[in-house]
């Protein structure tokens, strides 16, 4: 007799019953078969696959034209500065070159006109050419 998880009192089972419930033993098998999507599932999974990306082209379309924008606008920013930097120069150059006039100026031999060596001259406002006796009779009468 065997023994048994400390008991000696148990019968040893007949080796046929475990032969035969060995033989009958029920096994079950699940099967699971995919079944394809519907035509008309199909088509509105492909509806909505189209509609997302003509949106997301859409709105990388208008974020590429806003970079060429923003792109632009640094640009022509840095083009106005150079103008500017530009500008301020010539200014610079204007003014030396006013001063140089009157030192120049002295250097040949001119002198500065006073308030009695002002000449007066009449603006004409016909577009017509005027003459040369109606330019002097006009200056006669403005003195």
């Amino acid at each position: 007799m065997a023994y048994t998880r400390g008991n000696l009192a148990v019968k040893e089972k007949a080796s046929q019953e475990r032969v035969t419930q060995q033989r009958y033993k029920e096994t079950t098998k699940v099967v699971t078969r995919r079944t394809g999507l519907p035509a008309r599932e199909k088509i509105l999974y492909l509806i909505t696959l189209v509609a997302v990306i003509l949106v997301g082209g859409a709105l990388m379309s208008r974020y590429a034209h806003i970079y060429d924008l923003n792109k632009q606008a640094q640009a022509t920013i840095l083009e106005v500065k150079g103008f500017e930097k530009t500008i301020a120069d010539l200014q610079v150059e204007k003014e030396t070159l006013n001063n140089q006039v009157i030192e120049n100026a002295k250097q040949l031999g001119y002198v500065e006109a006073s308030d009695k060596d002002v000449i007066f001259v009449p603006r004409s406002t016909s577009s017509t050419k005027s003459t040369g006796t109606e330019s002097s009779s006009n200056t006669a009468s403005s003195k």
